[in-house]
């Protein structure tokens, strides 16, 4: 079986699968990694919205909780890897503050990085306001948040042609 977890240090790989195991017995707000933009009824392999596979989308309601937790750690590990291509968290506690004013779920837990994209997607505040720093000047955290997005599902649609044979 191919891993899921996500590439990159080790190390980051398990902070990113830590934080499923931090929300301990806890079941996460979200039962599903769905954002409700699913590009793969219109024939796309990896779902340009929530970056999970047709297969896991089509299966999801019969996966045990293991296999589940497999899929949330590998996103929530390429989400990580790509947020980190993209800018620097220069202010954890601020960017963690933020985070609890805007009352997303698990604020206090999560990894920065995933956070990071999380208070983007809510509000997109000014970047210094939130504690981050682009890696390349003068960008707006729109442009941010997109350039995200779109590593993210760079990063979902080369780990799904990694994992498995695609006809092309």
């Amino acid at each position: 079986m191919p891993d899921h977890a996500g590439g990159g240090d080790p190390a980051e790989r398990a902070a990113a699968e830590g934080f499923m195991g931090s929300l301990g017995r806890r079941r996460p707000l979200r039962r599903t990694p769905c954002v409700g933009v699913c590009s793969t009824t219109y024939g796309d392999l990896v779902c340009r919205g929530c970056k999970r596979f047709a297969h896991e989308i089509v299966g999801w309601n019969g996966y045990q909780e293991g296999q589940r937790e497999l899929v949330w750690a590998r996103l929530n590990g390429l989400l990580a890897d790509s947020v980190r291509t993209v800018l620097v968290v220069v202010d954890e506690d601020r960017l963690r503050r933020i985070g609890g004013r805007l009352t997303i779920a698990d604020a206090e837990v999560m990894p920065a990085e995933i956070l990071a994209f999380q208070v983007l997607r809510v509000r997109p505040l000014p970047l210094d306001e939130l504690g981050l720093e682009a890696r390349r000047a003068g960008v707006t955290s729109r442009d941010v948040g997109r350039q995200i997005d779109t590593e993210f599902y760079a990063r979902s649609r080369a780990h799904y042609e990694a994992s498995f044979k695609t006809l092309t």
